[in-house]
């Protein structure tokens, strides 16, 4: 083995101190410019080339030399001293110069890295977003504005993404931030290391959303295992809330995340809600007043004045709000609980309101209940429904589950897709329909000779349900708008209004469905989007929902209003909600008939109105009402 020539050591020791860093190479050319100053000033004062200069006064020149090579235009002196300050002035442009430049380097350097988004958050009490999908908008727009009551919140976004462009995204779709300031990280939200820039040991809340592409959920389940397997984790529970896409990976993310983790399933969920809206035409609008921030709310509160009192005798007591259940202590939340259920002091009771201000007992109801316009008609008996399903994806099935569980023996499904699943008898012995018949046809859903000989008449319902696993969402979403505009053409045409939900998968799509007219739209992502800002604000509203869309609890019904109360009487609203607990049921508001083609008017759905408001219903109307069946 050869041995190493000093320009090879030389070499192999300046390379080792560019691998240290911009830090070492600023303290090498910082120690070769102090030295090139003081060598040079012990020169002149050893040798007194300017014996009327002191060592002092020396280093000095040599300083000011080195930085600005124009100084030594005016120096005088002997020969040895103007060649001195050459040298020192020639050393300043090699290296001090070097130095300078260095330090600029670096400093852009940790800029960038800062604009990028490296550094880590200092902040105290924040909400942590972990991944980037489109629902990240509505997600921070109903944060801000659950935030708007507090004078500094913050929202901090963490994904795999440059921050620069995350910003300018957020500025284009949420240019409004009220008193909410948000900081944006980029990083793996896998990685411990990563997140710990994100500073979650201070966080109030997280919420990990699924990332577009294939396999999301296992981007999730990581993501959980990152958090709570962190060694260095707060001994504290954290309050995580993670969407989950297909349930058969709940079991796994409930094991990684324990009782830390509130899973919204978001494929089973939208199904839900596919279902219920596509049997009630508005109620979409309903849940969308529910879930989001602007209107009214959900609440929980312990109410030492109705102790001892039945749920059913504390529904008069609260003017500007609706009681709909109750939350027992260490208990799963009872939506429309026994109307003789007495309440006791471990008891929070779940309230619909506008503001948590809104929330005002009184001791007397302040409107008169008038038992004279409760109506003496019988319920509705049901009948066998027609669904007509056109689009397929593997929610579908899910869909046909939920409906079945809702109809009565008689119903039929049709299914019509060009893109089902190859196999369908797989999913039809797992979500083996009991109440419905299914009939599966292979077609094209926007092909307008294939509706026009579909006798769309025979049909209740109509679901258009997109194609996102045989395509892109823009392109999914492109062929249910056409699908739609066909639809409401034929409706106009034979001057018969269709019940039509439709699914989006992009809710910058929603806007442009809109002009179809359809009855009812369900933005799968806009809805758990919605969900995940609710549950993130307050915990216990996770099993608030799951009641809300499981077939098996209460849930919302817009129901005939002769059901309630005799048409064409003037009622306030405590008369309706007396003659729902007659019952067993929870009246949480009204549809107008007349206006539910106004979306200026929430298409005719009045959530919570006061008990002494006064209305006119003609039998078209609706009653809102939360019941078990």
């Amino acid at each position: 083995m050869s041995t190493p020539t000093l320009s090879e050591k030389l070499r192999y020791e300046i390379d080792n101190i560019l691998a240290k860093g911009t830090g070492a190479l600023i303290g090498v050319l910082a120690i070769a410019s102090i030295a090139v100053i003081v060598v040079s000033a012990i020169i002149v004062a050893i040798f007194q080339l300017s014996p009327d200069l002191t060592f002092r006064e020396v280093t000095w020149m040599a300083l000011l030399r080195t930085l600005d090579s124009g100084t030594m235009g005016g120096d005088q002196g002997s020969i040895g001293f103007l060649f001195m300050m050459l040298l020192v002035t020639i050393g300043g442009i090699f290296i001090v110069s070097a130095l300078i430049g260095v330090i600029n380097s670096g400093l852009e350097a940790r800029l960038e890295s800062m604009r990028k988004g490296k550094s880590r958050v200092v902040e105290a009490d924040h909400t942590v977003i972990l991944g980037w999908s489109e629902q990240v908008y509505t997600v921070v727009s109903e944060l801000i504005i659950a935030n708007a009551s507090k004078p500094r919140a913050v929202l901090v976004i963490m994904a795999d993404k440059d921050a620069s462009e995350m910003y300018e995204l957020l500025d284009e779709h949420v240019p409004t931030r009220d008193t909410t300031r948000i900081v944006c990280r980029s990083g793996s939200t896998m990685e411990p290391t990563a997140l710990a820039m994100a500073n979650l040991q201070a966080s109030k809340a997280i919420i990990v959303l699924r990332p577009e592409g294939d396999n999301p959920d296992i981007h999730v389940i990581k993501t959980l295992l990152a958090i709570i397997n962190d060694p260095q984790r707060r001994s504290a529970p954290y309050h995580i809330v993670a969407e989950i896409n297909d349930p058969k990976n709940v079991a796994v993310a409930r094991i990684v995340g324990r009782d830390e983790v509130e899973l919204i399933v978001t494929g089973e969920m939208i199904a839900r809600i596919t279902a219920q809206t596509c049997r009630q035409s508005g109620l979409s609008t309903i849940y969308t007043e529910l879930l989001d921030f602007g209107g009214d709310e959900m609440y929980f509160r312990h109410e030492p004045a109705v102790v001892g009192k039945s749920f059913g005798d504390v529904l008069q007591h609260y003017p500007t709000s609706t009681v709909i259940g109750i939350v027992p202590n260490g208990k799963p939340a009872m939506l429309n609980p026994p109307q003789d259920l007495l309440l006791t002091e471990d008891d929070a009771l779940i309230f619909i309101a506008a503001d948590d201000s809104a929330i005002v007992y009184t001791d007397e109801p302040i409107a008169t209940v008038n038992a004279d316009a409760f109506s003496v008609a019988q319920k509705e008996v049901a009948k066998p429904e027609h669904t007509l399903i056109l689009g397929w994806n593997w929610r579908t099935p899910l869909v046909i589950r939920e409906l079945d569980s809702y109809v009565t023996a008689g119903s039929t499904i049709t299914l019509v897709s060009q893109y089902q699943a190859e196999d369908i008898s797989e999913w039809y012995e797992i979500y083996a329909p009991v109440n419905a018949t299914v009939t599966v046809r292979n077609d094209d859903t926007t092909d307008r000779d294939f509706l026009d000989d579909l006798d769309l008449l025979a049909y209740h319902h109509i679901i258009v349900m997109a194609a996102s696993e045989a395509l892109e969402a823009e392109e999914a979403d492109a062929r249910t708008l056409i699908t739609l505009l066909h639809l409401r053409d034929i409706s106009d045409r034979i001057g018969h209004p269709f019940s039509i939900v439709s699914e989006m998968l992009d809710v910058r799509n929603r806007r442009l469905a809109e002009v179809t007219k359809a009855d009812d739209f369900i933005v799968s992502n806009r809805l758990i989007s919605l969900i995940l800002a609710q549950v993130t604000e307050n915990k216990g509203l996770n099993a608030v929902f799951t009641d809300l869309f499981d077939p098996e609890g209460a849930e919302v019904y817009l129901k005939p209003v002769h059901e309630y109360i005799t048409p064409g009487h003037e009622v306030n609203t405590a008369t309706i909600v007396a003659a729902a607990r007659s019952k067993g049921e929870v009246a949480i508001g009204y549809r107008i008939a007349a206006d539910s083609g106004n979306a200026d008017k929430a298409y005719g759905v009045i959530i919570n109105p006061s008990k002494d408001r006064l209305r006119t219903f003609s039998a078209a109307d609706r009653i809102i009402v939360l019941a078990n069946q």
